[in-house]
């Protein structure tokens, strides 16, 4: 089996005090992940997001010592097996991997899962097919997916045009190929991850070893930031069948169903009130980028309005309360995209309240 760039494992003397680095082969791939706790704890899985790892969690580790926590390395990042990543399932292969994950880990009880982002639409689609202990949802992709929608789901365009692989700034994916771990412009992923990751005002006392982490990401078609078509309807792309950025378009990235599955774990959503990522207006998303003017030709706020993604989230959650779920909402004033990273004791105590109380 091929493995993605970078080591297979870690070395323990890189890592925190009680986290193991473990590669395991499952029937889907092989999979790298980060571990803590003894083997007979109530399991959390860690489900990371978009260009990020399972290290992106590694700092909470040592602070869960009551629990076994596995962090992977999803599809197409970090040190897991290089494969494509098939977006017409939307989230699907990332849920069944974790899945996979765990059947190879032989841990049959139901697990605590949390997803970041869009960890986060991996998360529900896995536990719309499978049962779980409790979920949470670190400011998660919209259930209708990310950009070209309006309030209700319903697409601005029927392609879905201005989602999807041709959405991604070529520049970053450039830096990102030629291993630009430097502050130098922009567009490098270290301050991409200032400028929306976390809070302006927060300095990431990890932060060399996340850039690291990004870096290993595999860049192409059939992962980051996946194929595109040319679309005749504004901006002029739609998505494409390969990579992550496909699977977070509207056309296939869709866990609105949750709300409909009979038995309903407790959820807890942390969203971070300044997060520029997911957000009602996000400035990433072509409906808020036509509105200010840094695309031209948008065609107005009628046909293609900023999608407004947390109150996508919160109109999907009270359906799921009020279809008889428990949901707890707590927003982190001032975060980023990362409350766990920015807010991390504030948000940590939330969880572990949480997750305590859920069994």
């Amino acid at each position: 089996m091929t493995i993605g760039p970078g080591p297979t494992t870690l070395p323990a003397v890189d890592l925190l005090p009680g986290v193991r680095s473990v590669v395991v082969d499952t029937d889907r791939l092989r999979t790298h992940y980060l571990e803590s706790g003894p083997a007979d704890a109530p399991v959390i899985v860690m489900v990371h997001g978009n260009l990020s790892t399972g290290r992106f969690y590694e700092h909470l580790m040592p602070d869960l010592p009551g629990y076994r926590v596995i962090a992977p390395d999803m599809r197409g990042f970090g040190r897991s097996q290089d494969l494509p990543l098939v977006a017409t399932r939307g989230l699907d292969d990332w849920a069944d991997d974790v899945h996979a994950l765990l059947r190879a880990l032989d841990v049959t009880a139901p697990a605590h899962l949390v997803g970041w982002s869009t960890g986060g639409a991996a998360i529900a689609r896995y536990a719309m097919a499978r049962p779980v202990a409790s979920l949470t949802f670190l400011d998660p992709v919209s259930p209708y997916g990310f950009g070209g929608t309006h309030a209700d789901g319903t697409p601005c365009f029927p392609d879905f045009a201005g989602s999807g692989g041709g959405g991604a700034n070529p520049e970053v994916v450039q830096r990102l190929r030629d291993g630009d771990a430097s502050a130098d412009s922009p567009y490098s992923i270290r301050n991409v991850m200032r400028a929306l990751y976390w809070a302006p005002q927060h300095t990431e006392p990890r932060e060399d070893v996340l850039v690291e982490e990004v870096l290993l990401t595999v860049l192409g078609d059939d992962n980051y930031p996946g194929d595109s078509v040319p679309s005749p309807n504004w901006p002029g792309l739609a998505p494409g069948t390969h990579g992550i950025l496909n699977a977070l378009s509207p056309k296939y990235c869709d866990w609105t169903g949750l709300a409909d599955i009979a038995d309903k774990p407790p959820v807890l959503w942390t969203h971070g009130t300044a997060d520029l990522v997911i957000a009602d207006a996000s400035p990433l998303e072509f409906g808020t980028l036509g509105s200010t003017g840094a695309v031209p030709g948008w065609p107005g706020q009628e046909v293609y309005p900023p999608q407004p993604m947390v109150s996508q989230i919160r109109a999907l959650l009270e359906r799921y309360a009020a279809a008889g779920g428990s949901v707890r909402t707590e927003m982190f004033p001032g975060s980023g995209h990362g409350p766990h990273l920015d807010a991390r004791d504030k948000w940590l105590g939330v969880f572990t309240e949480f997750v305590a109380s859920a069994g």
